[in-house]
Order: structure tokens, then sequence, then C-alpha cells
């Protein structure tokens, strides 16, 4: 094998050991396992909304997709990490996506379902071109005279 290919066989060993490291297999898993069993709600149009179809909703996805990978990481810290993990992911995601109101899952309902016209993306006006353009919108984190000018957290990032 030269140094261009990837052996795509330990890849694919890496991948399953980092899995089998993992308390939950899948998102479904997660949401299935964890949350659904975890968190208890009074679901009401006033309270609290979810919808069983939590799939169907992007946003949703996204947001416990996070929530997950989050989770994985943080049940390693054993003094604090869930801890941290529920009050600075957990509940600030739970309450945007049960929010009855502004949520995702504002028009389902949790006995009747996913609603059959769901919430639509946002309206979007295209920007003037060249906008983006403007040195002010512009960021670069390359390193500069080899100081990393990476955001905190982000991959490659000093501490």
């Amino acid at each position: 094998m030269t140094d261009d290919e990837t052996d795509f066989d330990s890849v694919d060993d890496e991948e399953q050991e980092v899995r089998s490291e993992l308390v939950f297999s899948s998102l479904e898993d997660f949401v299935t396992r964890y949350i659904a069993q975890v968190v208890r709600r009074r679901l009401s149009r006033s309270v609290a909304m979810w919808c069983p179809a939590w799939w169907a909703h992007e946003e949703a996805v996204a947001r416990l997709s996070v929530l997950w990978r989050a989770f994985e990481h943080l049940k390693e810290d054993e003094a604090l990490g869930l801890s941290f993990w529920w009050t600075q992911h957990a509940d600030p995601h739970l309450s945007a996506l049960m929010d009855p109101d502004h949520g995702p899952f504002a028009l389902c309902d949790a006995r009747d379902g996913h609603a059959e016209h769901p919430l639509g993306p946002l309206p979007l006006t295209p920007s003037p071109p060249g906008m983006w353009d403007d040195p002010v919108f512009i960021v670069d984190f390359s390193p500069k005279d080899g100081v990393s000018t990476s955001l905190p957290g982000s991959p490659g990032a000093r501490s």
C-alpha cells in the first residue's frame, strides 16, 4: 500500500472499536433507551410537546444527535460529566425541542403523532453578491506565526 492509499479495513476496525466503547450504538438507540425512558414530562399544548416520530424533524435529529455525542464524551468524566451534560446540554436542548409554542414539535401531538403538515424551513432571501467578501465576515483559523487562532474547543485549539 502506498502513502496515498488508505487502509479502509483499519479505519473500519478503529470505527468499530470506538462504537464498542459507546453506551448507545446509534441516535435511535440513545433516544429509545435513554431519552424516552429517563425524561418524563407532562405533555400538553401548554406545557411541553413531543412527537413520537421525532426522527421526522430535522431540528430534533440535529439537537438529539449533539446530545448523544456530548453524552458519550462527557460520561468519561465520572465526577461532573453527566451533571454538566444535564445542565449545559440536555436541559437547554430539551427545552427548545419541547417548547409547545416555538419548538419543532409545536404542531404535533404526543397521542395523535406527527403533524400532517409540519413546520417548514425558515424563509430566506439570498444575500447581495459580494456581501461576504468584506474582511469583517472572513474567519481565518490558519496559524499565524506559529500561534493558533482557533476558537477554544475547536480542532487544533491550544489549551
